[in-house]
């Protein structure tokens, strides 16, 4: 088995950061399911703007809204209106073409990748 990416959002833009709810990332739920991530999956979020790279899981957020929302301590890290990558993996014993996608920045989105 080895760990291989399964899903990414590429280019995202933080919408907001919660220091007081009690950790995670929170996904526009259309993104979610265009991205192929699950809600509670664990997902590494990479910021292009401070090069700062976390692990956390997602939240559903409301469908639509284009929230990107960085919650409890990971608000330190990665802040309002800086650029990232969601990236989600899984185990797998064969390769896996990963479902990736393109969003502007109102996390719309724009492509797959």
């Amino acid at each position: 088995m080895r760990e291989v990416l399964i899903s990414k959002i590429h280019k995202a833009t933080v919408t907001d950061a919660n220091l007081n709810y009690v950790g995670s990332i929170t996904i526009d739920e259309a993104l979610l399911e265009k991205s192929g991530l699950w809600e509670g999956q664990k997902v590494m979020v990479v910021s292009n703007t401070s090069g700062a790279r976390l692990e956390t899981y997602t939240i559903k957020g409301k469908r639509g809204s284009g929230i990107i929302c960085m919650n409890g301590a990971a608000s330190h890290l990665i802040t309002k209106g800086e650029e990232v990558i969601i990236m989600g993996f899984g185990l797998s014993e064969q390769p896996v073409k990963a479902k990736n996608i393109l969003v502007d920045k109102d996390n719309k989105f724009v492509k797959y990748l």
